[in-house]
Parts: structure tokens; C-alpha cells; sequence
């Protein structure tokens, strides 16, 4: 049985759980379209994660996607900290703010999250998500008890293999055209930067996991075109920021038409593509390996664009996005599903 007729989806969608974009709302509407919705839980701790999959599961009947993070934890290094923050410090005094003294350590990664795997266990989301590494093989065996499907992202074969060894049930295939957080296991190591068609076509060759595509796909032919590389269905995230269930704010919207895309580490700390704009522009000047760790850089982003907003300034955001970015539509999400459907039969 397919990953689609076990979760009897219509269409061969996914909805990607971007993590501050997608709302119950939009997950639900995506998955009651008869697709698969997905809400990021990376950045939202037990308590909020709880909320969030209630209120979607208050909204649908029907299976839907929570992704967690995955990642090792910070390799603390108080000069290295000290001096983002001394560099981010001009930023700061433009808007008559002051950055934070340290910085914290943010999000817990699931991996060490005993009472995130409780809200698991307890609320049963039928498809759970894992980004930027897997979960302990004892996580892996309690959440294999609740007869979730259980995915990872891989951003190349090495990380599939991985994937397919701790016996998930698909993999994630992110290329480098992907919107948000690149999924990479070791964001220090070496990065293939392959395409969606190349990795997914790869992962293909060589396992027999199902495969879901993901990474610069915006509409019924490229999920029509993934399809053709041997992918089981097609993740699209970016496509759905502009749905007005999504929780992008008017200035994030706007800014999808202009499309241009970058990969920065600035944000957060991990290499996550991102619409250009003020904060991308100047990180671009600062050397490549000065930015905090991942989730500390994100505490002093975070501050940062708080300090531009109080001032009217929205260049200093998170605005997730794919390189296909321009080409979103402002269309409710049961719309665009129906959309990208007729597109992919087309």
C-alpha cells in the first residue's frame, strides 16, 4: 500500500508544515481538499504543540501532518556569540534598541524533549515529520506504537540512507530550491546542493521508501513533473503562504512577488532560504562563519526584527520562501488544492 491510499488522499499533495506560517486552519482546509496538511511544531514546545493539534484536529477528521526538529544541540561558543552580537549592534541602535546581552538556546530539539513525544503519544497525529536529523531509535519505536506514518527530510542519498536503516515509513526530499530551513543533518559539513529532480531522482535509484518531492514546486505541473521523477507525491510549502489561512502578515505577502530568494545562516543560525531583505542583504556582508549557532542566532533575530517592527520597519523578518516564490496565489487553500489538481491532471 502507497503512503497516499494509506492515508486515502485525493490528491498527491502535501502541504509543508513551515513552522510560524501554517496555522491549524490552513492544515485542516488543506487536508479536508483532500490532501495532506501539515503544521511545523519545531518552535512551538509541548504546550503550544498540544493546542495546535487539537485545534486542527477540532477542524478535520482527516490525517494530517506535525513535523519536529531533530537537531544536536548548540556547540556553545561564547567569543564566537559575543561577537554577533557586538556585529549586530549598529542594527539594533538604528531602531533605539540595545541586542541582547547573550543569547539562548531557544528550542529544544525533539530529540530531548520527553514531553513533546508525551503530546505524541497522547494526541496521535496519523503523519509525523522529523527535520534536521531522526529521533532516538527508543523515540522511533513508541511513536511506531501509535501506527503514525513516519517521515524525515533528506537533502541527499547518505541522509536517506539513514532514513531508510531507523525504518521510516517515506523520505522527504529536499532539494536546494526549497523554501525554510534546509533539512541538512550536519549544518557545518559539506552540502551537495542538488536539485529536487536530481536528489529525488537519486533517493529513487538506489531505496525502495516512498518519496515525496519538495524544494521550488508552486503548481499542478511541477507536482505533475515530480511525479515523473519517481516521487509518490509533491511537498509544496511556499505555494501556500499567500492562502489567507496562512499566518504570513501583509508585509511577508507582498514581499512574495518580488520572488528573490536567498540562503542565509543570519536568521537562525542553519541555512534556511529566505525572501531578500534588509537583515539577508547585510548578513551578506558578514563573513560566513561568524553567525551564532543554531537556535541561538534565532534569539537575537527574533529581537532584532522586534526592535525594526516597533519602528515600522519589516526587512528584518523570517520570510520563508522557495525560488519559486513569485509564482504564489493568493487563492483560500481548499482552492489552490483544487487548483493544483486540475493543473496535475492537466
Amino acid at each position: 500500500m502507497t503512503l497516499t491510499e494509506r492515508l486515502s488522499l485525493t490528491h498527491p499533495l502535501f502541504q509543508a508544515p513551515m513552522a510560524g506560517i501554517a496555522t491549524p486552519a490552513l492544515a485542516a482546509a488543506v487536508s479536508n481538499a483532500g490532501a495532506l496538511g501539515g503544521l511545523g511544531l519545531g518552535a512551538a514546545g509541548a504546550e503550544g504543540a498540544a493546542r495546535m493539534i487539537r485545534d486542527t484536529q477540532a477542524l478535520t477528521a482527516r490525517p494530517f501532518n506535525v513535523n519536529l526538529f531533530c537537531h544536536a544541540p548548540a556547540l556553545r561558543d561564547p567569543a564566537r556569540e559575543a561577537a554577533w552580537i557586538a556585529r549586530s549592534a549598529p542594527l539594533f541602535a538604528e531602531f533605539g534598541a540595545h541586542p541582547p546581552e547573550t543569547l539562548a538556546e531557544i528550542y529544544r530539539s525533539f530529540r530531548d524533549d520527553p514531553a513533546m513525544l508525551a503530546v505524541l503519544l497522547d494526541l496521535r497525529p496519523a503523519v509525523i515529520s522529523f527535520h534536521f536529523g531522526l529521533p532516538t531509535a527508543d523515540q522511533l519505536a513508541a511513536l511506531r506504537g501509535t501506527g503514525a506514518v513516519l517521515l524525515a527530510s533528506a537533502t541527499d542519498l547518505p541522509e536517506a540512507r539513514a532514513i531508510a536503516a531507523a525504518g521510516l515509513d517515506g523520505i522527504i526530499a529536499q532539494g536546494w530550491q526549497a523554501g525554510g530551513h534546509r533539512g541538512i543533518f550536519d549544518p557545518d559539513g559539506p552540502d551537495s546542493r542538488l536539485t529536487t529532480e536530481d536528489l529525488t531522482r537519486r533517493i529513487r535509484a538506489e531505496l525502495s521508501l516512498p518519496v515525496v518531492a519538495a524544494g521550488g514546486l508552486m503548481d499542478g505541473r511541477d507536482i505533475a513533473r515530480a511525479l515523473s521523477w519517481g516521487a509518490e507525491a509533491a511537498q509544496l510549502g511556499t505555494a501556500f503562504v499567500a492562502c489567507p489561512e496562512s499566518a504570513a502578515d501583509a508585509d511577508y505577502r507582498a514581499r512574495l512577488a518580488g520572488g528573490r530568494t536567498v540562503m542565509t545562516r543570519a536568521i537562525s543560525g542553519r541555512p534556511a532560504r529566505v525572501l531578500e531583505n534588509r537583515f539577508t542583504l547585510w548578513a551578506g556582508d558578514q563573513p560566513q562563519d561568524a553567525t551564532a549557532p543554531y537556535p541561538c542566532a534565532y534569539d537575537l533575530g527574533k529581537a532584532l526584527n522586534a526592535a525594526a517592527r516597533a519602528q515600522g520597519e519589516t526587512g528584518f523578518g523570517a520570510h520563508w520562501a522557495g525560488t519559486g516564490a513569485a509564482r504564489a496565489r493568493a487563492l483560500p487553500a481548499a482552492e489552490l488544492v483544487a487548483e493544483l489538481a486540475r493543473e496535475a491532471a492537466a
